[in-house]
């Protein structure tokens, strides 16, 4: 997480700056949370748990202070996998080492899985603050009420906020929270910037992104996109991305038939890459197989995991 050398904000008195981690079991909508707190999409989302593999930075900079906001992977209860060990540690690592936790539920359900997220992040020792999500889900919103009492009786959260994270419900005051909680000083990130991640992480994640809403549950869990070219020549950005699985059959079913999963999911990914580089963009993608690749830690520095945590 190292910052641009660009010059930062000049820091005010009562200026403050530091580091939030938005943490909890996979597929609360911590990524939805994240983009909507810096107001625009800097972590992929999808219905599928687990989608988010690394930590993400998104940046909120105004008058009165810098938040630094950690997407983190969801935390699991068990490590299958070298894939899962890597999103395990991810997680604890952010957590340990912010100023604030925004430990994120779903309204009015606390699982298992919940309870052992939370206990990690109380180990951590930050302060907590704890987001009910989802709020505009609810059929009966006079169980709001009832959740977050018993939640409150369970102590230990500097604040209990309900809060749609899709829709933007109560996101004010969460922010205004966390930089209640933060150290006065200067800005680490020039005010303009929104994430820590490069134009080919991001070409990554949004290819795979696509991938993983068209194919559900079809999608083989062990795929991941590395990004081969980004260059731009005569005012196109040309970007070539391999899609990486574990073995044939799951080649065949990102392909799909006659090519058409991969081409539908190609042409949405190109359509917000152009977006994102307000430019004609050509991406091109290959299918690769390289076996096991989730189980194997050296498999997982070659496609760039260490170096993306």
């Amino acid at each position: 997480m190292k910052p641009r050398t660009d010059p930062a904000p000049v820091s005010a008195p009562g200026y403050r700056c530091g580091y939030a981690a938005i943490a909890g079991r996979p597929n609360v909508g911590k990524s939805t949370l994240l983009n909507r707190l810096v107001g625009m999409k800097v972590s992929i989302t999808s219905r599928r748990p687990q989608t988010t593999r690394w930590n993400v930075l998104g940046i909120n900079t105004d008058d009165t202070g810098q938040v630094i906001y950690v997407d983190t992977p969801g935390m699991q209860t068990r490590h299958r996998n070298a894939l899962n060990r890597h999103m395990g540690r991810a997680a604890s690592g952010a957590v340990a080492s912010v100023d604030v936790v925004l430990f994120v539920v779903e309204a009015c359900t606390l699982t298992e899985a919940d309870e052992f997220a939370l206990k990690q992040v109380r180990e951590g020792g930050a302060p907590i603050i704890l987001l009910v999500n989802k709020v505009d889900r609810l059929k009966r919103r006079d169980a709001l009420l009832p959740f977050i009492q018993e939640l409150e009786q369970r102590g230990g959260f500097l604040a209990i906020i309900p809060l749609s994270a899709l829709k933007g419900d109560n996101v004010a005051a969460l922010q205004a929270e966390v930089r209640r909680h933060l150290p006065e000083g200067p800005a680490v990130y020039p005010a303009d910037q929104v994430t820590d991640r490069g134009m080919s992480f991001i070409a990554a994640e949004i290819v795979r992104e696509k991938l993983t809403r068209k194919l559900g549950e079809e999608l083989p869990y062990s795929l991941s996109v590395t990004i081969d070219e980004f260059r731009k020549a005569r005012q196109v950005t040309h970007i070539a991305a391999t899609i990486w699985v574990e073995a044939e059959s799951q080649k065949a079913i990102v392909i799909g038939r006659g090519g058409a999963v991969l081409k539908s999911a190609g042409e949405q990914a190109r359509r917000d890459l152009e977006q994102l580089v307000e430019g004609k963009v050509n991406l091109k993608t290959w299918v690769k197989v390289k076996r096991d690749w989730a189980s194997s830690d050296a498999a997982l520095r070659q496609l760039g995991y260490n170096d993306r945590e």
